[in-house]
């Protein structure tokens, strides 16, 4: 049983807006608080997520990034400034989250995500953010949630358009079974095309609030709907997306279950 978490007359005042909101008040603070969520990347999307999961009191965030911080992140990746250039980007997040809230648990792991250390590092959360900028890491995420029974979210941004989408084990489909194979070396990224720095903002945003719905057990979450946002337009719409019964990773003949599914902290 997990130990019981009151929150203290200062974490009231802190989160009064989020215990004021139907369908949270203390009881859904106090599930946040026990909660912990990983990111897997701390760059343009992994930023506001990050910040957004910290404000809104989540009690426990792990950062994984291997790369340091370069003048060209700046135009999107906020949890980084001036001064931090050539730090690893995991030690500058650690520090802007916990000056956000000194409360909050920042565990960092300065490495690249892989087949080997995946479930070492994943195993502790109970929610994962997909906010990585290449497909090798983002299949290494797919094919661990699934095997861990851990949700995540998908987040993925180029030019002026983004778009994301909610992983749960045997709830929809997995990322393979929309991207079977990775995209050739033609295909463009954000240092070729280019990224306007707020739309990174808008979908990251968006990863946090599926993981804070989810932790909450709130709301109806982005399974089996792809939400595309484009930012020339100003317009969000929806792609539906079914679950692929031969997909290499989560087909019916696969087994991806390695213990009981995820449904976030008890309250």
């Amino acid at each position: 049983m997990k130990e019981t978490l009151h929150l203290t007359p200062e974490q009231h005042r802190r989160f009064e807006r989020n215990i004021l909101l139907a369908g949270v008040g203390a009881v859904g603070q106090e599930r946040l608080r026990r909660a912990g969520v990983l990111l897997v990347g701390a760059g343009g999307l992994g930023s506001p997520a990050a910040y957004y999961l910290a404000a809104a009191g989540v009690g426990r965030l792990g950062l994984i990034d291997p790369d340091t911080v370069s003048l060209s992140n700046l135009q999107r990746q906020i949890l980084h400034a001036t001064p931090d250039l050539g730090r690893p980007k995991v030690q500058s997040a650690a520090e802007k989250l916990k000056a956000l809230d000194p409360d909050l648990v920042v565990s960092t792991y300065p490495s690249p995500l892989d087949d080997d250390n995946a479930a070492t590092v994943m195993a502790p959360y109970d929610f994962v953010i997909d906010a990585t900028d290449n497909f090798s890491a983002r299949y290494v995420v797919n094919r661990t949630c699934l095997r861990l029974n851990i949700p995540f979210v998908y987040g993925g941004v180029l030019g002026w358009a983004g778009q994301a989408m909610t992983v749960v084990p045997g709830k929809g489909p997995c990322l393979a079974c929309i991207f079977p194979d990775p995209p050739g070396p033609q295909a463009p990224t954000t240092a070729q095309a280019g990224v306007l720095g707020a739309v990174p903002g808008v979908v990251g945003t968006v990863q946090a609030a599926e993981a804070i719905r989810f932790l909450l057990g709130l709301g109806e979450p982005l399974v089996g709907r792809m939400l595309v946002y484009d930012c020339l337009t100003a317009r969000f719409h929806e792609v539906p997306v079914e679950r692929n019964p031969e997909c290499p990773v989560c087909g019916s003949d696969k087994t991806t279950a390695a213990g009981p599914r995820r449904t976030g902290p008890s309250p």
